[in-house]
């Protein structure tokens, strides 16, 4: 019996998210299908985290053990062969017995995407948010880089956790103006709260239309201030990449 470590791609439309439902269409549920298909008798897959309905992934991790006695390249193969289309195998490594894709993990990094338009459009807003009045773009470059460092942000998102610490490091946080006129936001932290990704584009967003100030994002971050409800839609929210140390 191996470890493998999966890395995942999918267009999550028409996912319920990433983990396992009793009665929905998850990214989990999926995958579980198709080990069983080539042989697996396990009771679940490990996943490195839960993304919400209706999130991408490009990146997206997950471990089984699996006795397979073919070279690792036929493995691959016959997975993805199973997968529905809008899931697929980007790579598949053997790791050691005790991995653990979440545990394991030493950063995540999300990139939102939005466009500016008066105008619906339906293919761009499959995949990205469409925003209007427009952003200011200058506003965004500058408020992502209150959230770099160590802070609570728990005016941001949920913890994980029945009583879980809300304290996360963010590495990266940078906003992007693609020539298409689109805007990208890259954000890595060690960790996320529930949400706290969709929450810190909402909040910047609202701050570049003018509904309010970057100084009140940096004191939701400093004090614990409220800011106002939203979230930014899910369909606009990619997982690029989780990381992991050289013990994997």
């Amino acid at each position: 019996m191996a470890r493998y470590k999966v890395i995942l791609a999918y267009d999550g439309s028409a996912f319920f998210g990433s983990q396992t439902q009793a009665k929905s269409r998850t990214v989990q549920g999926e995958l579980e299908k198709a080990l069983r298909k080539i042989g697996w008798s396990g009771k679940s897959v490990l996943m490195a985290g839960r993304t919400d309905t209706g999130v991408h992934a490009l990146g997206q991790a997950a471990a089984f053990d699996l006795e397979w006695t073919h070279p690792i390249e036929k493995l691959f193969k016959a997975l993805d062969a199973n997968l529905p289309s809008d899931l697929a195998l980007r790579g598949l490594t053997p790791v050691p017995a005790d991995f653990h894709p979440r545990f394991d993990a030493i950063s995540r990094c999300y990139r939102y995407r939005l466009f500016c338009d008066p105008l619906r459009d339906p293919l761009r807003e499959r995949f990205l948010w469409r925003v209007f009045p427009p952003v200011d773009g200058e506003t965004l470059i500058r408020g992502a880089g209150i959230f770099l460092g160590t802070h609570d942000f728990a005016a941001f998102g949920s913890p994980t956790a029945l009583r879980g610490a809300t304290t996360r490091t963010v590495t990266k946080a940078e906003w992007k103006r693609m020539p298409d006129g689109e805007w990208q936001f890259e954000v890595r932290a060690n960790a996320f709260l529930y949400r706290m990704a969709r929450r810190l584009v909402f909040a910047q967003v609202s701050a570049a239309q003018g509904k309010f100030p970057l100084e009140r994002i940096q004191a939701a971050l400093e004090k614990r201030e409220s800011l106002p409800a939203g979230l930014a839609p899910a369909r606009g929210l990619t997982l690029v990449e989780v990381t992991y140390g050289l013990h994997e």
